[in-house]
């Protein structure tokens, strides 16, 4: 057959209805593995992000994410925008510098650069994450493995959170630095940064709690200072559903001080 023929082209492509691989996303979603108490309809995404892939959604306020490192070495470098009003997102400096603390993990908050919390880490059995060293780009992956394009063999991560910004009408400016989950860095005494790569165990898991309507981007490149000489990256599989906005008798929400001050700025914004 020739693909030259229009119409044996559209025969091929219509022959490819309902095939599935594992990195792409199902719809409608469907989880077997649901916590309990999520009902099925409750689902809103459900998706394998391929090894150098990349996803963006839109999630409503109140709504949970869980993120699985399907085989122990994803690294899921995020950016998060308020979906209304995307020149307010994630800030990095200020999700450390405001808790006291650069080593996310459960009850942590990502807080953007209104004072207002875009998600809460409710649940995390990786503990291993990065506040510090954002994501590669093209010249450094070019560099390091001889390629960095998009379409390349060794996709970087900042263009991969270009495509996903560009499907919600942003642009380059728009991609901020970002948080790195499953990879983590540990600042020593000098100064010096470790990073702490792995692989590891397969299946760890993170679960965030939107407390905004909330832009996600996610890219899945070996995290910036990988050690290895080769490229390493392992699908990563995202779960989104729906959830009840955050009451005030929270414990998450009311665990600290600043914490709190956060929630109520988070508040006094959707009292307009």
């Amino acid at each position: 057959m020739s693909l030259a023929d229009p119409k044996a082209a559209r025969d091929h492509a219509r022959a490819q209805g309902g095939t599935r691989v594992e990195t792409m996303p199902i719809l409608p979603p469907i989880a077997e593995d649901r916590p309990d108490g999520v009902a099925a309809e409750d689902l809103l995404w459900e998706e394998t992000i391929a090894a150098g892939g990349y996803a963006a959604r839109r999630l409503p306020r109140g709504a949970w994410l869980r993120l699985i490192d399907k085989e122990g070495d994803a690294c899921a470098s995020l950016n998060i925008f308020n979906a209304e009003m995307p020149t307010e997102r994630l800030n990095v400096a200020d999700t450390v510098k405001v808790q006291w603390n650069a080593y996310l993990g459960a009850g942590k908050l990502l807080l953007s650069d209104m004072g207002r919390v875009l998600a809460s880490i409710m649940e995390d059995h990786a503990g291993t994450h990065d506040t510090f060293c954002g994501v590669s780009n093209a010249i450094f992956n070019t560099r390091k493995y001889g390629d960095g394009r998009n379409s390349g063999a060794f996709p970087n991560g900042r263009d991969r959170l270009i495509l996903g910004a560009a499907k919600h009408g942003l642009a380059r400016r728009d991609v901020h630095p970002c948080i790195n989950l499953f990879k983590g860095t540990r600042i020593e005494a000098d100064g010096a940064i470790t990073p702490i790569i792995g692989p590891f165990e397969p299946g760890r898991a993170i679960f965030l709690r939107a407390e905004m309507e909330v832009i996600i981007l996610i890219a899945n490149c070996p995290h910036v200072l990988d050690p290895r000489p080769d490229w390493n990256s392992t699908p990563l599989r995202a779960t989104a559903w729906r959830g009840l906005t955050t009451p005030e008798h929270d414990l998450v929400r009311n665990a600290t001080p600043e914490g709190l001050r956060a929630f109520l700025n988070t508040e006094d914004y959707y009292r307009r």
